[in-house]
């Protein structure tokens, strides 16, 4: 009995000594009507903000697009320039042969003269009709000798002429084409001109732009949930799963060579192999199976048949920008790898790396050969 008191006393003190268990206040209407608010003014902000990056980055869009454009110009001028110094030194090449031909056809002109005013050779036909004495049989033969040398000067004389002629029109071809040339090393200066303000004024209001991009970015991913964070990098990380293909194709070699220059930064009008702008990439890239593309988006966009977007295979060209007369208005390439995705060079500040094909200025695809 006392054992049993003792043990009682003890529970009691025990318990007297230990707090007691609160239970999970419950909350107020108050409560909840703050938290709903606080949702609600964060999915404003979160809405705020979102439109101001988008306005930020088709901002950003519109600016590189431009650049491009005038990029691409120059680089569609370098191609013209070469053509044109081709077709300077060929143009060149046949008047120097034509120049020679007539100097020939000339000093034959020149013996001729000399023989005819001068000479003995031409003399001694004549002079053998004169004391000939042999009947009729050797004057036929004499005559027979002066008419076949009147033909051979004839052909003399036409030869100089004809060579005269061919010079003639060869040397108007020559000054056309050295007129050419002049004139396209005259565009591709003002080409470069352009190109080097436009990438100015783009590293000036993309920098501005990019510090703008990212504040608001930070204030949006500070407005979505973790989840939604994980859910957007986790996505950002499988576009790059799976895109290098075993295939053996030409489209697929090039498409994987792609992939090994990613994080090579941008630079314009270069081909490689540190930087790259666009269509110095894709002619690289096709470059490594053996087909020869221009350094232009002018050229690359009727480098083959062209291919509907649902039939896309590894290594297509897809092309950026309008589809018009003038090649110039196609300011954009990259190289398909597959999944709706891309490996480009972007623009002035930016590297080479993957992004979706599928953008407003998406006009078509090419497959080289």
């Amino acid at each position: 009995m006392r054992a049993f008191r003792a043990g009682l006393l003890a529970g009691c003190l025990l318990v007297g000594m230990c707090p007691p268990v609160m239970a999970e206040p419950v909350p107020s209407s108050r409560d909840v009507k703050k938290a709903r608010q606080t949702v609600r003014e964060r999915s404003k902000r979160l809405g705020e903000t979102s439109a101001r990056l988008a306005t930020a980055q088709s901002r950003l869009g519109r600016l590189a697009a431009e650049v491009e454009r005038l990029v691409e110009a120059y680089n569609g001028e370098l191609v013209q320039l070469r053509r044109a110094e081709q077709a300077n030194e060929q143009a060149k090449a046949r008047l120097a042969a034509a120049d020679a031909e007539v100097e020939l056809a000339r000093r034959d002109v020149a013996l001729l003269a000399a023989e005819t005013y001068g000479g003995a050779a031409m003399r001694e036909p004549f002079l053998g009709i004169l004391i000939d004495q042999g009947g009729t049989d050797g004057m036929l033969h004499r005559a027979g000798v002066l008419e076949h040398m009147s033909s051979e000067r004839a052909a003399i004389l036409a030869r100089m002429r004809d060579a005269q002629e061919v010079a003639t029109i060869l040397r108007i071809q020559a000054a056309n084409a050295y007129n050419a040339h002049r004139a396209a090393t005259e565009r591709a200066r003002l080409a470069k001109i352009a190109a080097t303000e436009a990438v100015a004024r783009q590293r000036r209001d993309t920098k501005a732009l990019r510090a703008r991009e990212e504040h608001l970015q930070r204030k949006v991913d500070a407005a979505r949930t973790r989840a939604q964070l994980l859910a957007r990098r986790k996505a950002a990380a499988a576009s790059l799963t799976g895109l290098v293909s075993r295939g053996s194709a030409l489209g697929d070699v090039a498409a994987n060579w792609a992939l090994t220059q990613l994080g090579k930064p941008y630079v314009w009008a270069a081909d490689g192999p540190e930087t790259y702008d666009c269509s110095g990439l894709t002619m690289r890239a096709w470059e490594k199976v053996g087909v020869r593309l221009d350094h232009w988006t002018g050229t690359q966009w009727t480098s083959g048949p062209h291919v509907p977007l649902d039939q896309l295979r590894r290594g297509d060209l897809v092309f950026f920008g309008r589809v018009t007369d003038d090649p110039g208005t196609i300011h954009h390439v990259g190289i398909y790898v597959g999944r709706g995705q891309m490996v480009h060079a972007p623009q002035t500040g930016d590297v080479v790396r993957v992004a979706s094909i599928y953008r407003g200025d998406l006009v078509g695809a090419t497959r080289p050969r």
